[in-house]
């Protein structure tokens, strides 16, 4: 079962990101940016990036040489907080961003992909596969660099290029107050998200008859 997860997990990401790719293109040059913006502009989603991470997970304990090539996306660490960004962009998409524009043809399948899909099956392979106790409480502070990072680009990034890549980081539209809020919102989601995923892999590692080296550290 995870090695079919797994394998849906990276064909269906690959296909998303691929097609994401081969439409978000043109369309954002037929917008007015160049080939080298609009590759940037495509990279500036935290939908895409996370993905990405997703497949390369996939990729590594897939390969026979994954543990070579990736190491660190093989790791317990790593997994368990693409678990919780991929979770973190099902939520935030589908309460938040789906109401705000109707794509149609392929972009509605890329979204549906990306934004619905790969959260599922990379969850599924991770709560049937993936966790067995090992995680740590200080791994969450590991996981919020990437967030954070994320945070920092993007808010950076949106007065140099004059666009940013979701609505509510938008602050000339906004305000400085709005992003805020919004922004402590987020992060408070990625928390409570990425402590229910350690208590989640600790549940599931003493089901599995393995100690959780984050409680026995933690004493």
């Amino acid at each position: 079962m995870g090695r079919f997860l797994q394998m849906a997990g990276l064909v269906v990401g690959l296909i998303g990101l691929v097609l994401q790719f081969a439409i978000t293109i043109p369309a954002s040059m037929a917008a007015g940016r160049g080939l080298l913006g609009s590759i940037v502009f495509l990279f500036s989603f935290f939908t895409i990036l996370t993905n990405i991470a997703a497949v390369m997970v996939h990729a590594s304990l897939l390969s026979p040489t994954g543990y070579a090539w990736f190491p660190a996306f093989a790791g317990q660490r790593l997994r368990t907080g693409v678990a919780v960004a991929i979770t973190l962009i099902f939520i935030v998409y589908a309460t938040v961003l789906a109401g705000l524009w109707q794509p149609q043809g392929l972009f509605l399948l890329c979204d549906i992909l990306l934004h619905y899909i790969t959260p599922f099956i990379f969850v599924l392979w991770w709560l049937t596969a993936g966790a067995d106790g090992s995680t740590r409480w200080r791994d969450v502070s590991w996981w919020m660099i990437y967030p954070l990072a994320y945070l920092a680009y993007a808010l950076i990034r949106a007065p140099l290029a004059g666009e940013v890549p979701y609505p509510f980081l938008d602050v000339a539209k906004n305000g400085a107050a709005s992003v805020a809020v919004s922004a402590l919102a987020v992060t408070a989601l990625f928390i409570g998200l990425s402590v229910l995923a350690v208590l989640v892999d600790h549940g599931i590692g003493r089901l599995r008859g393995k100690p959780a080296t984050g409680v026995r550290s933690s004493r």
